[in-house]
């Protein structure tokens, strides 16, 4: 048997890729045909019903209202993590007494279940007896309790909140990996020729820093679209649906309204948007490195 077979790329990444795409593509058809069908609340289809459960869903309002609160949980979250992870990773790449127990102590919220983060935030968001509000009045900085998690313009904006504080430790470590590829030899040139150290990062950090930007803001995007946890144990989407992103709408259609068809069609669309994100945004990193 010719041995070079065998070392072929192609031919050693073959089994992992048969069985990621078995393990996707299965139930994608599944849901797939859940979704043009008309199913019962035990699951059982019931005949064809073309793209109805997908028409039902666009014309929901509540819909639309998920729609354009997932893009603001979305953007707001990658933003504000990738803001704030650069500085600590840069900090942290820093040689200092110290800096493995700094390290831990970033890193060590990334092994908490995010489930259990986001009740510890319940109980200190609570608007008796919270951990936040006692802070507050502890400083003089607040009279009375505000109850943060009763009304959307303060329950919303602290998940939010959440969110960028619970993916600040993925990211910064996908930084450190990037800073630690950057040579010495570059800052010490420009070190030599005068460079500020503002000169210095953007010149040189955040241009080489960039394909790790990308990989942390496709990751995080992913993640967070399709993050569960924090909405749902703070607020369950409420009070009166306000804080509902897509993926605790999906879950409500499906397992407490029961519309199996419509919440299969829901999440079609959900993956096919976070797969063309995706597409975009990799296509467009690849041709700014290429420029």
């Amino acid at each position: 048997m010719n041995r070079s077979i065998f070392t072929n790329p192609y031919v050693l990444i073959a089994p992992a890729f048969l069985l990621a795409a078995f393990i996707i593509l299965w139930p994608l058809s599944q849901i797939g045909e859940i979704s043009i069908s008309n199913v019962n609340r035990f699951g059982q289809l019931k005949g064809f019903a073309g793209l109805e459960n997908f028409a039902a869903v666009v014309g929901d309002p509540q819909f639309l209202a998920a729609a354009w609160r997932t893009v603001i949980w979305t953007l707001g979250i990658v933003a504000g993590t990738i803001l704030l992870s650069v500085p600590v990773a840069l900090v942290l790449n820093e040689d200092f007494h110290g800096r493995g127990i700094a390290r831990i102590i970033v890193m060590l919220p990334w092994a908490v279940s995010l489930t259990m983060t986001a009740i510890v935030w319940r109980w200190a968001l609570s608007g008796e007896s919270g951990m936040l509000n006692s802070a507050l009045k502890g400083l003089g900085l607040v009279d009375q309790n505000i109850q943060w998690l009763a009304a959307a313009g303060t329950a919303f904006p602290m998940q939010i909140a959440i969110g960028i504080l619970v993916s600040i430790p993925f990211t910064t470590t996908i930084f450190l990996g990037g800073l630690s590829s950057i040579p010495d030899d570059l800052y010490e040139a420009a070190r030599l020729e005068g460079a500020s150290s503002w000169q210095i990062f953007f010149s040189i950090t955040l241009p080489l820093l960039r394909p790790f930007i990308n990989i942390a803001v496709v990751m995080n995007t992913i993640g967070v679209f399709n993050s569960f946890p924090i909405i749902w144990v703070t607020t369950q989407g409420g009070p009166a649906n306000s804080t509902d992103i897509l993926v605790t709408y999906l879950y409500k259609l499906g397992f407490s309204f029961g519309k199996l068809g419509e919440a299969s069609a829901l999440s079609l669309m959900m993956f096919a948007l976070l797969l063309f994100f995706t597409i975009i945004y990799v296509r467009l990193a690849m041709r700014g490195e290429r420029a």
